[in-house]
């Protein structure tokens, strides 16, 4: 049977990933925070990408925040801050989830949770399991629409494939 073009996504999905994708951004904050407490640009882009997940009311402005908040992790060292921006850059991204049936749409499923991950590598298990919790049943079936990642040899990819395969259980 042919590969299907497109996804079935209602804006309730993308509403309902964008939530989930918020709420692990929001508990990678404080690393960011607590490195650059003047820098509101990650947090930002939560906070919209949070008010997208209740009115659906995508706009250019929340695309703005979601590089923003890229910038910012840019800006400063590689470490558990730059992993906070990230997964908040994730966060404000995760409202332009396409229905193109592509490995590639499940970085906007749960890049933000996978950059939560990378901010406690030493406890990843811990990170999964509360990522379990917080993943509904719409989230899981939103992400099962798609094929699933394609294996990387970063530690982000590795992360990717090895949450994707819990999270499709």
């Amino acid at each position: 049977m042919p590969e299907p073009a497109e996804v079935a996504l209602s804006q309730e999905d993308i509403q309902s990933v964008v939530g989930f994708a918020a709420t692990c951004a929001r508990r990678a904050l404080p690393f960011f925070e607590a490195a650059h407490p003047g820098d509101l640009r990650p947090r930002s882009a939560i906070d919209s990408a949070a008010s997208f997940a209740e009115t659906g009311h995508r706009t250019a402005e929340l695309r703005r925040l979601a590089w923003d908040a890229h910038k910012a992790a840019r800006e400063v060292p590689a470490s558990a801050a730059t992993d906070a921006a990230l997964s908040a850059m994730h966060a404000a991204g995760a409202a332009f989830l396409h229905p193109l049936y592509s490995p590639h749409q499940v970085k906007h499923i749960l890049g933000s949770a996978v950059h939560l991950m990378l901010t406690e590598s030493n406890a990843v298990a811990e990170q999964i399991e509360w990522i379990e919790a917080e993943a509904d049943a719409t989230v899981r079936s939103v992400l099962r629409r798609f094929p699933p990642p394609i294996a990387g040899r970063t530690k982000f990819g590795v992360l990717m494939v090895r949450l994707d395969t819990e999270l499709r259980r």
